[in-house]
């Protein structure tokens, strides 16, 4: 499955991934997700948001567990973010059958769209749709950067985006979801356990910020006269950075769009995205202020306006106690239970578990790096994962 699935989407010079929603390479990885779901006899289906299900036994039963992840990348991603899991999930079934596992609860497997958020600006798009936390007149207004809406996106790829929006039927049908996902950090790197269970995922959004300036000549303006908006947006970015390390928080500008971007021009906007996350909203909440106030007073020195817009939040993420800390029990061994940690990392199991009851599992990842080409796992750790999830599932699903 990992040889099969690897080249779709490989960019040849960074080596990393650019698998985005409703693209070609994201058409490839959904026709994989098919097949595997078709070769081994599971009912498949792709529901209103474009989100792709795998069924062992009724798709409209109740109780049902589901584990799964997703397929697509940030831009020049890793091999491991997302596809770990949905590739772990149909080895974790193959493992409980060839356990002769007896299924007492229908068991499925999910491939959510767009998670990344790496076209249209918003993460979890085909997870937040299902759980209403994005409406679809929200999902129509999302562009790329090149104009195309979200939902034209998703025409062109033979879906209907009038049917996109809620689906709280079939989130009544949940009794568990599980990801399986690689860590995305290293507090396992230095331990002797594989695997570990989330506790929480810590609050975080995202910010658009507006610099505008003065567009004008670069050899000519002399720098007194000047509206250089890349001049706030550089010295923000710092700000951001010094905000993040007194409060223990997380800041990252990591996206930028210049006007008109010449290099013999003086910008007439420059447009940036914060990305923040911090252990608790409070927190989170004086980062972004102190940001913003930091960009406004810049703005006022070098004659720069400044306008901040919220895109995304997504709140603290409190995986369901009684579940995590069975599944901890599960995969622990004369130790004691397996560990259990916290991620800054927005995940789809983090969206749905407003409506279902919701865990994670982290695959160690010796070096902690993740969105990047150097994303990697150990095979033994991997399958350590497909274990543990097969052993998560026998527990809830099986008699």
């Amino acid at each position: 499955m990992w040889r099969d699935l690897a080249p779709i989407g490989r960019d040849r010079d960074s080596g990393g991934y650019r698998r985005f929603a409703w693209t070609g390479a994201d058409a490839d990885c959904r026709a994989w997700f098919e097949a595997q779901a078709r070769a081994r006899g599971l009912a498949y289906e792709v529901d209103r948001n474009g989100n792709q299900w795998a069924w062992l036994g009724d798709p409209n039963g109740t109780d049902a567990v589901v584990t799964g992840s997703h397929l697509d990348s940030v831009p020049d991603g890793g091999a491991f973010d997302g596809p770990l899991g949905v590739v772990s999930s149909f080895a974790a079934l193959d493992e409980l059958r060839r356990r002769g596992a007896e299924f007492d609860r229908p068991v499925a497997i999910a491939n959510f769209g767009d998670e990344e958020g790496a076209r249209f600006g918003l993460a979890c798009a085909g997870s937040r749709l299902t759980a209403g936390q994005l409406s679809p007149g929200q999902a129509a207004e999302l562009r790329d950067a090149d104009g195309v809406s979200w939902t034209t996106a998703m025409e062109r790829a033979g879906l209907d985006p009038e049917a996109i929006g809620p689906d709280p039927e079939r989130l009544a049908r949940i009794g568990a979801f599980v990801e399986l996902h690689v860590e995305q950090g290293r507090a396992l790197a230095d331990t002797p356990h594989p695997v570990g269970v989330a506790s929480a995922i810590w609050p975080h959004g995202r910010w658009r910020f507006d610099f505008h300036g003065e567009a004008n000549h670069a050899g000519t303006t002399r720098l007194v006269d000047r509206r250089d908006p890349m001049l706030t947006y550089a010295r923000t970015v710092l700000a951001a950075r010094d905000h993040a390390e007194r409060t223990g928080a997380l800041a990252t500008f990591g996206k930028i769009q210049v006007d008109p971007n010449g290099v013999n021009a003086i910008a007439s906007l420059v447009r940036g995205w914060l990305d923040s996350r911090a252990a608790d909203e409070r927190t989170l909440d004086e980062l972004v202020t102190s940001v913003e106030r930091s960009a406004v007073e810049q703005g006022v020195t070098d004659g720069v306006k400044v306008a901040v817009t919220r895109e995304s939040f997504t709140p603290v993420v409190e995986f369901t106690h009684d579940l995590r800390d069975r599944l901890a029990h599960r995969l622990g061994d004369e130790r004691g239970p397996a560990p259990v940690l916290p991620t800054g990392a927005g995940h789809d199991a983090g969206i749905l578990s407003a409506a279902v009851p919701t865990a994670m599992l982290f695959v160690r990842n010796p070096t902690g790096v993740s969105h990047s080409p150097a994303e990697h796992a150990a095979e033994d750790d991997c399958v350590a994962g497909v274990l543990a999830l097969a052993d998560v599932l026998e527990d809830l699903a099986c008699r």
